[in-house]
């Protein structure tokens, strides 16, 4: 019997060493945006990697200096990837670092939004001069998922995006003229780049 056992033992020690464990792909970590809470408030929230960084430049940007608008910029196969691309329309340089939150709306309010953020390209410290741009990357699906109706829209349709820009607590709104978007209104966004 302890033969049994011990013969057991090293066949279940063998088989577990033997497995071995799986390195993450960095290429698409997704950063998560917040604590869990409902996605229409999580996903407003902006964020950078150094809150402090931004403002050591200079003035924030903020709702009252920049101007956002959503570019398109390609489709196919149900996926859709645009450009959030905020100019500061101030007469002073400003300061931007890190992601923008992001919520759709329409007439009756906040869209179920979900913003997951990307790593690539991150946050980088970034002074806008008067009329320049900023931009972030996002990708969204038009293809229903898991519950959501295939006849149909997935999700309400949105007409406006509130978005805050990093460090700051007051949104700015833009168009967005995109339709619904599917898998309960999740947006893949990356940090600001100079454009």
């Amino acid at each position: 019997m302890t033969r049994r056992l011990i013969a057991c033992g090293l066949l279940v020690l063998a088989s577990v060493t033997a497995c071995g464990t799986r390195t993450p792909d960095n290429a698409s970590q997704t950063l998560p945006t917040a604590p869990s809470t409902p996605s229409s408030t999580a996903s407003s929230a902006p964020a950078s990697d150094n809150p402090q960084a931004a403002s050591r430049d200079g003035k924030r940007c903020d709702s009252a200096t920049l101007k956002g608008e959503v570019v398109p910029t390609d489709a196919g196969a149900g996926n859709r990837y645009g450009k959030f691309v905020v100019t500061n329309s101030g007469t002073a340089p400003c300061t931007l670092n890190g992601y923008s939150g992001f919520q759709l709306e329409n007439a009756s309010g906040a869209v179920p939004t979900k913003l997951e953020r990307k790593a690539d390209p991150g946050p980088t410290a970034l002074t806008l001069a008067p009329g320049a741009k900023a931009t972030a990357n996002l990708h969204w699906s038009v293809v229903p998922a898991g519950s959501e109706p295939v006849q149909g829209t997935c999700q309400p349709e949105p007409t406006k995006v509130s978005a805050i820009p990093p460090n700051e607590t007051a949104p700015l709104s833009t168009p967005w003229t995109f339709g619904p978007v599917c898998s309960g209104g999740r947006i893949e966004i990356s940090a600001f780049y100079a454009s």
